[in-house]
């Protein structure tokens, strides 16, 4: 049972939420992204992929606030979906410390990377606004622990490919999780990349 073996925090936020039983890709997904291992995950819509992605991010900080800089970034296709995921992770971070930022195109990037400074755990991003960032050093990766990307798909696109390479590049040690329906040819090639010694889960 991969939620027992979750921080206490996260346990008792799933209680109250009611979802007491995981699905079967949580069961099979969870127990690897805890290991620590890079990890590419494809399960069809509805198999629990977004719940996996919150709960193994809260795991890894422990449910708590530490520091400055972000700890876990999440990279997303759109504003639309960063909103969307945001209220979702909100849902979980209500009664801990962690802070989680969601930054954007439309959001001008001097704004983000003041919002930034003031100290987040979780950043939320599209890979052109994350990639403007890192080239104006408005982000300390420093501290990175977990790199996810939901909904992978639109990687396959090739300016958020491009911009993702970029960004990939300047991190040296991290845990990368990405999530997709199926595994795309294009999605593959990261293995030769930031991907190394990937496992794969696919229900």
């Amino acid at each position: 049972m991969p939620f027992k073996k979750l921080h206490s925090d996260i346990q008792e936020k799933l209680e109250y939420l009611d979802i007491i039983k995981p699905t079967p890709f949580q069961s099979s997904s969870i127990p690897v992204i805890k290991s620590g291992a890079n990890v590419f995950c494809t399960a069809s819509k509805g198999s629990g992929k977004t719940t996996t992605l919150i709960l193994t991010t809260l795991q890894k900080l422990k449910c708590e606030a530490v520091g400055n800089a972000p700890r876990a970034v999440v990279l997303v296709e759109n504003k639309e979906r960063a909103m969307e995921l945001y209220d979702a992770f909100l849902m979980y971070t209500k009664h801990n410390s962690l802070r989680v930022y969601v930054g954007y195109e439309q959001l001008h990037v001097d704004v983000q990377k003041s919002e930034i400074f003031m100290g987040i755990d979780i950043l939320i991003s599209t890979p052109k606004s994350m990639n403007k960032l890192f080239l104006l050093n408005g982000v300390n990766i420093s501290e990175l622990k977990i790199f996810s990307i939901d909904d992978a798909e639109f990687l396959i696109q090739n300016l958020a490919y491009t911009a993702l390479m970029s960004i990939t590049k300047s991190i040296k040690k991290c845990q990368f999780v990405l999530y997709s329906e199926q595994m795309h040819p294009k999605l593959k090639r990261f293995e030769s990349f930031f991907m190394e010694y990937s496992k794969i889960v696919s229900i």
